[in-house]
This record gives structure tokens, sequence and C-alpha cells, in this order.
């Protein structure tokens, strides 16, 4: 597998739409494509990312299977370090990527893989980061001067309430995660 395939953008949304049930190429690019339209998605680079997600023990694949007229397909699964994998990479996107990012977005679709307790604390520990980073407005310039920092400041304050409020409610069990 080259050393780089698993920093790959559609590794992450990929190995989230196999834990949820594993399939074969077409089917995840379709579904890649409804449930993500803000990535650039080609067969072929997903079919290329399968392929190099088996070869390096991240899938399992099973055996090419004929449905009707359509050619054999092989439905690839998660192995236990693919599982893995997808934990840490949701992990590192919903703690360090940019604020309301494509990155960030692709992460908190699979939050639910995360235990109760740690999802709750990375949610609350991103609040605080992101409270640490919003920006000061310096006194004396018109609004129009700055509206982009009063943009930034309303989708900071944005996803500071949503990552505070979805953290309440796991801690309350309001919400709950899939394990």
């Amino acid at each position: 597998m080259p050393l780089d395939a698993t920093r790959n953008s559609l590794v992450l949304p990929i190995l989230g739409l196999l834990v949820e049930q594993p399939n074969h190429a077409y089917e995840v690019t379709a579904r890649l494509e409804t449930r993500y339209p803000h990535l650039k998605i080609r067969r072929s680079s997903v079919v290329t990312l399968l392929k190099s997600l088996a070869e390096g023990g991240l899938l399992r694949s099973g055996a090419p299977e004929s449905v009707a007229n359509r050619p054999a397909r092989t439905t690839y699964q998660p192995t236990d370090a693919g599982i893995e994998l997808f934990r840490s990479r949701v992990r590192e996107g919903l703690t360090e990527t940019a604020p309301a990012s494509a990155d960030f977005l692709n992460a908190v679709a699979y939050l639910g893989i995360l235990p109760a307790a740690e999802a709750i604390a990375v949610l609350r520990a991103r609040a605080e980061r992101l409270r640490r980073e919003i920006p000061v407005i310096p006194p004396g310039h018109p609004e129009i001067q700055m509206i982009e920092v009063h943009y930034w400041l309303r989708v900071l304050a944005t996803e500071i309430t949503w990552l505070t409020e979805t953290a309440d409610r796991l801690a309350s069990g309001d919400l709950e995660l899939l394990v």
C-alpha cells in the first residue's frame, strides 16, 4: 500500500460506510456521492483505495460475486486494524481539523464509533480549543472593514454551541452512540 494512501480524504468516509455495511466498490461510490456531495469522488479512485486498503490489511475482501447479468463484484469489510485506523482518524478529525471544515464534517459523521466518555471529552476539548481561538476585533474600525472577522466569530460561536450541546446530550443520555 502506498504510504500516503491512508491519508487520502476519502479513506475516512470509505471506512465509515464499510463499518456501517460491507459493500462493493460501485455501491461504496454511490453512497459516497449521496452522503458526501462536497467531496470529489471518482469510482476509479474508490476502487484503487479499496484495493490499497485491502492489500494493507485494513480491509478484508470477499470472493467476487455476480448478481443477475452484472459483472462480478468484490465486497469489502474492515478488519480490526481497519476499524482501529477508522477510530483514530475520527479522533484526529474531531480534534485537529479546522472549524467548519469538510474534514471536521467527515469526522463528526462517525462520532458514534467512539465510546461515549471519549466522544464527550473530545467534543468538550474542541469547544475549549475554539474558545481560545476566538479573534479579538480591534476597536475603532467600522464593522464593514472587519466583516470577515464578524463572520468568523459567528461561525466559531455556532460550532462551540453545537459541540457543547452535543456533549451535554451525550452525557445526559439524550443522544446515544453506537458503541
